[in-house]
């Protein structure tokens, strides 16, 4: 339940950002504005030299802005790691799956957003409404840090929220 409150929490620091943003195109996934979480595995979560994966939590939130900004949340430990960028830039990447450029990392603990980073990366990720498990595997550096996470979902629907 931490994921759906950090969540509902990044989409309302965002909400600047949706009164002047402009519409994006639609696709499957990501999709339209709004929040989804995934059930599945946490199976890497590391900010440079620090491994957080052992308390990364089994859900992935998507937040979809109406600019077209897509933030993946990873949640371990009382804190939160997003990976962001310009979903209407996804192209097509191998294996049927799709990548997304990155341009920001967004960090918080519990409900408040406590910074964030440029960076270059992606996340690369399957459809997740196909019925079958999907990986969304992100990657990006900054000047000084590398950031990854990567998530298996239990092949169930993405929940909107």
């Amino acid at each position: 339940m931490k994921v759906k409150l950090l969540t509902l929490a990044t989409a309302s620091l965002f909400a600047t950002a949706l009164a002047t943003a402009a519409n994006a195109a639609p696709q499957n996934f990501p999709g339209a504005p709004g929040a989804l979480t995934l059930a599945g595995k946490c199976a890497k979560l590391v900010v440079g030299k620090v491994d957080a994966t052992k308390e990364c939590q089994g859900e992935i939130a998507s937040v979809t802005l109406i600019n077209g900004q897509v933030t993946f949340i990873f949640t371990s430990g009382g804190k939160m790691l997003g990976f962001q960028g310009d979903g209407t830039k996804i192209k097509p990447a191998s294996a049927g799956n799709v990548s997304l450029p990155l341009s920001l990392i967004v960090t918080g603990v519990g409900q408040k957003m406590t910074g964030q980073v440029k960076v270059t990366g992606s996340c690369t990720m399957g459809n997740p409404y196909g019925g079958k498990p999907v990986a969304i595997e992100c990657t990006a550096k900054s000047a000084d840090t590398a950031f990854a996470g990567n998530f298996r979902t239990n092949g169930k629907a993405p929940k909107q929220k």
